[in-house]
């Protein structure tokens, strides 16, 4: 057997799981051109109540595109936007119940905190003691009480991200759109308010889509991500199911590190198939989700965290190759472990450095082991 039984608990279904939920924002069909070019191409999502969802993608693969039509700022070609039960395709973008954070956070400089925040409360008619009130409220959640009266040209990239963001949720929107909103921050700064941004979202519970490069902020801050690719959506699902399950040597490839070998299935089971892999010189059991007929030509996707290196060769018979470390990478928490094969393929493995780099068991030149459970590897069938 290539792997044992386990007790999986049940757990309640996540809103997007339950047959009963009903989508809070539609995008059915969607297409756009720019005179002969394709950017969107028949783009179907839902995206539920509360949800922070994101669109992920490298530049140019239409997801900004794609945010603009859901603000109101750009018309599809074809297709339709529904939000909340309502068809707001054909709606001005001052019209639709939506607010947009921008990249570039598009605040008036000349203004105060306070003057930026209250400017759209005071286009809808508000009066002054609800616009204090609402103002009061809102830079508590983001954490900036005390910032009225100061110019934006006094805030630091942290702090004017979230005054846009306040700005923004000022208006109680149906759907926030962030372009990239933490683009702009280093990298210290941009984790930090990640976590704060899903605080943030938790606690007023509106729903959020999100466009981002960035893989690990995608990662850390979404309920579900749409991976994205040449106008297309390649993949959705929840973080942890795009990454451990990919549908593609796309997808694959495109989120985190993969190890990625061609091969021939020569044996199908109930949950599992048996892969021919020339480049590891040896069958592996490999889970799958569908029917892989014999003889399909397939990629064995194997995350380099899941790999387990040794000196001592593996007593079974399937899923372990041999090679040479050729090089090694001290990354502070992790070491990577780059492995020669017979064939010169590279393999590699991520291990957690509980050691000092002076006492570790492999250094440059060993001949080593690299081993792998059957249901850390996956077969892509495209």
């Amino acid at each position: 057997m290539p792997g044992g039984g386990s007790n999986i608990a049940m757990r309640e279904p996540e809103i997007w799981e339950d047959i009963h939920s009903n989508p809070y924002i539609k995008i059915e069909d969607v297409s756009k051109f720019h005179g002969e070019t394709n950017i969107l191409k028949e783009i179907s999502f839902s995206v539920y109540k509360g949800e922070l969802f994101s669109l992920l993608g490298q530049s140019g693969c239409g997801k900004t595109t794609l945010l603009r039509i859901l603000a109101g700022l750009d018309a599809p070609t074809s297709g339709k936007v529904i939000i909340d039960g309502v068809d707001v395709t054909n709606w001005p973008s001052y019209k639709r119940p939506v607010n947009m954070v921008f990249q570039s956070y598009a605040l008036f400089p000349h203004m105060t905190v306070y003057q930026n925040i209250a400017f759209g409360l005071r286009q809808e008619g508000l009066i002054k003691a609800a616009i204090d009130k609402r103002i009061k409220e809102i830079l508590a959640l983001v954490q900036l009480s005390g910032f009225e009266e100061k110019k934006t040209t006094q805030l630091s990239g942290g702090q004017k991200q979230r005054v846009a963001l306040a700005r923004s949720l000022a208006k109680l929107p149906k759907l926030l759109l962030l372009d990239e909103p933490l683009a702009a921050l280093d990298k210290k700064l941009r984790e930090q308010t990640q976590f704060e941004l899903v605080n943030i979202q938790e606690r007023i519970g509106i729903t959020f889509i999100l466009v981002t490069h960035d893989q690990e902020e995608a990662m850390t801050i979404s309920t579900r991500m749409a991976v994205m690719d040449d106008g297309r959506i390649k993949q959705i699902g929840a973080p942890h199911d795009v990454y451990e399950f990919p549908h593609s040597r796309y997808v694959a490839e495109f989120i985190g590190n993969i190890n990625m070998f061609e091969g021939i299935v020569v044996e199908q089971e109930l949950d599992y198939v048996l892969v021919e892999v020339p480049d590891l010189d040896c069958w592996c059991y490999a889970a799958h989700t569908g029917v892989v007929p014999l003889g399909t030509s397939v990629n064995l996707a194997i995350r380099p965290e899941k790999v387990m290196i040794s000196t001592v060769k593996p007593a079974y018979p399937r899923n372990w190759t041999k090679g040479v470390v050729k090089e090694i990478a001290y990354l502070g928490s992790i070491s990577v472990f780059y492995v020669q094969l017979k064939t010169g393929k590279i393999m590699t493995a991520f291990t957690t450095n509980l050691l000092r780099l002076s006492d570790r068991n492999f250094k440059w030149e060993d001949v080593v082991y690299l081993f792998w459970r059957a249901e850390n590897s996956v077969v892509l069938t495209s």
